[in-house]
């Protein structure tokens, strides 16, 4: 029998894609989703990707009633938790409904998993969670001081989590801190479709050369970088979820909390985002320099030697890689996910 992974937020962008590579190595994944930031049509595409429709139940993760009734229905044997807001400005605008999503959610799943007796659990963390420490690559022992709602929120649960495996080692718990996921499924029918105007950088530049936005805002070019804007440690999301699924054949039901980064180890400026997305797709990316942002800093990028040393897992695919497949995919979706 397959083993069962619930997946919160599984039809999300990092969620959908999760779906996929569990399918693929074996295993049954069920998706829990309420859709607030993602699309119906998604569950089509990864059955035509895998050729198997997952199971998908309606639901908020903060509603007890209807997450018992999951564990009621099916085996669980693991949970992959994808659901909860992820944009730092709506975070700074909205706090109640980040720590709401985030905070409340994941105490109400970790409550029900109790119920239940399934204790295994995968966390997603963020780069958020370290701040700025003063220096630009981070590895796990770096401090953690969060400057933003999101960061906070997401630094809350990671509290939460080591206070129940301290009271409770039987669980197995990961935490995994992702730097900055882009790119798409090589096939071009699952990728990135943010709500209205992209928070990210990624599918801001691959809508701006698919003629959906003038043009891309960089905001600073006097940063200490190789051209003065900012850098940042890129993973395809492939890369990503192939972290997840060494992590759960690592943790196999034993008790542990294990804490682990998950990036590339290099670094790529949004000039030369730009330049390769320009070599990717053959269009001109038309931007314009304006003020930085407040709380931005010069540059982030993870020291990716824990996860290769404790689960043999590291980033295969390089910045030309997320761009080809994230063009792929906005050429084949110029308006993303059909409603």
């Amino acid at each position: 029998m397959k083993p069962k992974i619930l997946v919160t937020g599984g039809t999300g962008y990092i969620g959908s894609h999760m779906v996929v590579s569990l399918i693929e190595a074996g295993y049954e994944p069920i998706i829990f989703d309420n859709f607030s930031n993602s699309k119906r049509s998604v569950i089509g595409r990864i059955e035509q990707i895998t050729g198997h429709k997952p199971k998908l139940i309606e639901g908020d993760i903060r509603n007890e009633k209807e997450l018992s009734r999951v564990f009621e229905k099916y085996q669980i044997s693991s949970v992959i938790n994808f659901a909860g807001r992820k944009a730092v400005g709506e975070s700074e605008v909205d706090p109640l409904l980040y720590f709401s999503y985030n905070v409340e959610g994941t105490i109400v799943l970790l409550r029900v998993m109790k119920k239940f007796g399934v204790k295994e659990f995968i966390f997603s963390s963020s780069a958020t969670v370290y701040g700025d420490p003063g220096y630009d690559e981070f590895d796990e022992e770096t401090p953690l001081s969060p400057i933003n709602n999101y960061g906070q929120s997401k630094w809350m649960v990671e509290e939460i989590l080591r206070k129940l495996y301290k009271a409770e080692p039987d669980w197995s718990i990961a935490i995994l801190r992702y730097f900055n996921p882009v790119g798409a499924h090589p096939s071009g029918l699952i990728g990135e479709d943010p709500s209205g105007i992209p928070a990210n950088l990624m599918p801001f530049i691959s809508q701006v050369a698919v003629g959906r936005r003038e043009k891309l805002r960089v905001f600073g070019n006097d940063y200490d970088t190789r051209d003065g804007t900012g850098a940042r440690d890129y993973i395809h999301v492939l890369d990503l979820v192939d972290g997840h699924l060494a992590v759960l054949k690592a943790m196999n039901h034993k008790p542990q909390l294990l804490t682990l980064n998950l990036g590339t180890g290099n670094n790529t400026t949004v000039l030369e985002l730009v330049h390769a997305f320009e070599k990717a797709s053959g269009k001109t990316i038309p931007y314009e320099i304006c003020a930085r942002r407040p709380g931005d800093k010069n540059a982030c990028w993870t020291n990716p030697n824990k996860a290769k040393k404790v689960i043999g897992w590291q980033a295969k695919r390089d910045i030309n890689d997320m761009c080809i497949d994230t063009w792929r995919w906005q050429q084949k979706n110029p308006n993303g996910y059909p409603d």
